[in-house]
């Protein structure tokens, strides 16, 4: 059997078109990162986190290598970087207001991962990277549940259009905004803005909401 490629796999997921389109989020494994601040300061706490996730989620994959195999080990493609974001003070979400964001970055988990395999990833990564601060990482299991998503094509600071596009699809179909402490905005990375044009690049934007019908 072949690598496992969760954005062919699950295009549901990871591959909806440029028109909104409703989905319920089943539940998943993800190591996650919380933190706050301006995701493009260089060096800054964000991709500091970012850092931290490719490790840890590169240790799991590699484990094989370093005589450790978790068992139902299979090999697979590591999934793309993932953020809820939001503003403390605001339930809206706030494109200019990058100092003030709050954010969960986080990257899909195979099913073999347990607390255990994150674990050992923890020490291997804690040998190879000791100036990375793993404690504050976290391994959770979640079902994200009914939202609305579409793909996002071009600049992360023109989301805004593609989101007031979601909220009219919403508004047409009997569906409400469910944005709360625990559901957030949610964005997933499908494109490296170091290596793509910004105006090729694709995000998938999710939103979550509760039926009012």
């Amino acid at each position: 059997m072949g690598k496992i490629d969760y954005k062919k796999k699950f295009k549901e997921l990871y591959q909806p078109k440029t028109e909104p389109s409703v989905i319920d989020v089943p539940e998943m494994k993800f190591i996650q990162i919380d933190g706050g601040g301006n995701p493009n300061e260089e060096n800054g706490e964000y991709q500091t986190a970012v850092e931290t996730l490719y490790a840890l989620s590169y240790a799991i994959k590699m484990m094989p290598k370093s005589g450790s195999t978790p068992p139902d080990y299979f090999d697979y493609v590591v999934p793309p970087l993932e953020g809820f974001w939001w503003l403390a003070d605001s339930d809206e979400f706030d494109y200019s207001s990058k100092s003030k964001f709050c954010w969960t970055s986080m990257i899909r988990q195979p099913e073999f991962v347990t607390e255990e395999v994150f674990t050992t990833a923890c020490e291997i990564t804690a040998k190879k990277k000791p100036h990375l601060n793993l404690s504050i990482a976290k391994f959770v299991s979640f079902a994200e549940g009914l939202c609305v998503q579409c793909m996002h094509q071009g600049s992360f600071d023109d989301e805004p259009m593609t989101l007031a596009k979601m909220k009219v699809f919403m508004s047409e179909y009997g569906l409400e905004s469910d944005l709360s402490d625990i559901r957030r905005h949610h964005e997933i990375y499908l494109s490296d803005p170091r290596k793509v044009d910004i105006t090729k690049m694709k995000t998938v934007l999710r939103y979550p909401v509760r039926r009012t019908l």
